[in-house]
């Protein structure tokens, strides 16, 4: 049998993506094989088309770290034929061949059971990104926030993937005092529509005197962008609050000092979710399903495998809104 997949290359010292037809013989080990019904397009995606993105390290690969679709062979008496799985993070898209593709081979220990009131499609309009979002979520709950207090809580990179997952969650979680950074003035509507309280520019927030301390501002902090943005919250944090921290979209580095650990008892708290243990998933995954009622509410984008290139420029650019999800074998 032969199917689709997107595949990456290297040629003449070069990126090249192409479809091809394959067979699972072309697909990396596994103890499942899983025909693909959705897949979605991340941040770290569109970085595995950029030659030195630092995502994949062995050519040629199929990229995509989302997955979803329905158990078609099995190895594994803990899963069976026909039953229905979401698979994120691991080596998936990056050392091992992934989601773009109508078939996918992967280890059982790396996939998830579809959880009650969740969709496949559901499944990848939350993803990686939305896995992350509730991710940062718990991590700062555990830090002291708390529905009750209500919290000012900013969440950075507000209008991307992982921003308006974060936005519709913690609204499902009954958080109101949600602040959006973002510098696209555009989606003001669509950010109130998702029920955040202020929107405040990046420029408001990032300032240039150095001092280590600055007025507080915010409780709680999801950064999703790091970078320059990052460095700035950190010293407008209140006393004993918390930062977590899931993405480079601004850069790498984070220039701060000591005082906001030492003098207000900061936490700064950094969320992996690619080798997030599997046992714990299922957990996150029910939350987010729960959460579903909102998070049907940020924008999405869909795309198939003969288009899904032409999205990569709007997550390069930082021009993209919400989510774009993959139909993979409904084309």
């Amino acid at each position: 049998m032969k199917f689709k997949a997107l595949y990456i290359e290297i040629k003449d010292n070069k990126i090249k993506n192409q479809i091809k037809y394959i067979t699972t013989n072309d697909l990396s080990d596994g103890d499942v094989i899983i025909k693909v019904e959705y897949s979605s397009i991340n941040y770290k995606d569109m970085l595995a088309f950029k030659k030195n993105g630092g995502v994949i390290h062995k050519y040629p690969m199929i990229p995509g770290i989302d997955l979803c679709g329905e158990i078609v062979e099995s190895n594994n008496p803990s899963y069976i034929i026909g039953q229905k799985v979401i698979a994120t993070g691991f080596d998936i898209g990056v050392s091992h061949t992934g989601g773009y593709a109508q078939y996918a081979r992967l280890k059982s220990s790396w996939i998830t059971p579809l959880p009650d009131g969740l969709s496949l499609k559901d499944s990848m309009m939350v993803g990686t990104a939305g896995f992350t979002a509730a991710l940062s979520i718990e991590s700062l709950q555990q830090a002291g926030m708390h529905k009750n207090t209500q919290p000012k809580i900013a969440v950075t990179g507000a209008t991307g993937g992982v921003g308006t997952m974060a936005i519709a969650i913690l609204k499902a979680k009954g958080y109101d005092n949600i602040i959006a950074i973002t510098s696209k003035d555009s989606q003001s509507q669509m950010l109130k529509s998702l029920g955040v309280s202020d929107i405040v520019s990046p420029k408001d927030i990032i300032k240039d005197d150095n001092k280590p301390l600055r007025s507080q501002c915010f409780h709680y902090v999801i950064d999703c962008v790091g970078g320059e943005l990052a460095s700035s919250l950190l010293t407008q944090i209140y006393y004993n609050g918390a930062m977590s921290v899931c993405g480079n979209a601004s850069g790498i580095a984070l220039n701060t000092n000591i005082l906001p650990f030492i003098l207000r008892g900061i936490k700064l708290i950094g969320i992996d979710s690619v080798a997030y243990p599997n046992k714990q998933r299922l957990k996150i995954w029910n939350e987010i399903s729960n959460a579903m009622e909102f998070i049907r509410k940020v924008p999405i984008t869909e795309v198939t495998l003969d288009t899904l290139i032409d999205k990569l420029d709007s997550i390069k650019n930082s021009n993209n809104i919400g989510r774009n999800i993959v139909s993979i074998n409904n084309q």
